[in-house]
């Protein structure tokens, strides 16, 4: 028992190791908080490790046990198997997606690391979600946002999928319209809608995928200067 216990402790510490390393090698700054993944129940463990295999096939990974997600100052690092990935919030693509888990669908950040790869984490992958979704969301936002908004008051038009925004207007591939006929662009239903002339016009039938739907959200509350709806 001592035996099995010490080597779980080197584990750690050499994963910790490898962990500090990358998250060095992509100058993340200070760790300010980890997330682990959660006990597996007993009896559902293998079925649920086979399941998870089988959707390694989307390009994400898949959970193991002692898979830890670290938030930084200037990014994350997820530990799932065998590869730690580092994401810079400056620099990566952000998208929301739904999957398919042997639990039923669930929600998913993807986003870009260092190199480029896809790094999928599903809310089940770690433990309280609800902390790390939003937490990650925001660090993005306040990387990117003062960035993107700075490009905009000089003239260039930014990209968002099927979206794209300039200091002047808004649009789609099949709409536009002036910031000051903007009184608000929110996701309703899994749909990206925008709310101008006091009714809402659906202008991304999927709101799942958009790169940097977060970014382009902050930046639409600011040029549109939207307040509280009034339905």
């Amino acid at each position: 028992m001592k035996g099995a216990a010490d080597d779980r402790e080197r584990a750690e510490e050499l994963l910790l190791a490898r962990i500090s390393a990358t998250a060095g090698r992509a100058r993340l700054g200070r760790r300010r908080v980890t997330y682990r993944a959660p006990p597996a129940e007993p009896g559902r463990w293998t079925a649920t490790a086979r399941v998870r295999r089988l959707l390694c096939a989307d390009g994400g990974p898949a959970t193991s046990t002692g898979a830890r997600l670290d938030l930084y100052e200037h990014g994350l690092t997820a530990a799932v198997g065998r590869r730690i990935h580092a994401v810079r919030f400056d620099v990566t693509v952000v998208r929301r997606h739904t999957l398919l888990t042997s639990r039923g669908l669930t929600g998913a950040l993807v986003l870009a690391d260092v190199h480029g790869a896809g790094v999928v984490l599903r809310c089940g992958d770690f433990g309280r979600p609800q902390e790390w979704w939003p937490g990650i969301c925001r660090a993005v936002v306040a990387a990117q946002a003062p960035r993107a908004l700075a490009a905009l008051r000089q003239g260039a038009r930014l990209a968002f999928g099927p979206l794209w925004a300039t200091a002047d207007a808004v649009g789609s591939a099949r709409t536009s319209l002036r910031w000051p006929q903007v009184q608000r662009i929110e996701v309703r239903g899994g749909l990206v809608a925008v709310r101008a002339d006091g009714r809402w016009q659906v202008w991304a039938t999927a709101a799942s995928g958009i790169p940097n739907l977060c970014v382009f959200q902050v930046l639409a509350e600011h040029l549109a200067g939207a307040g509280p709806d009034d339905d």
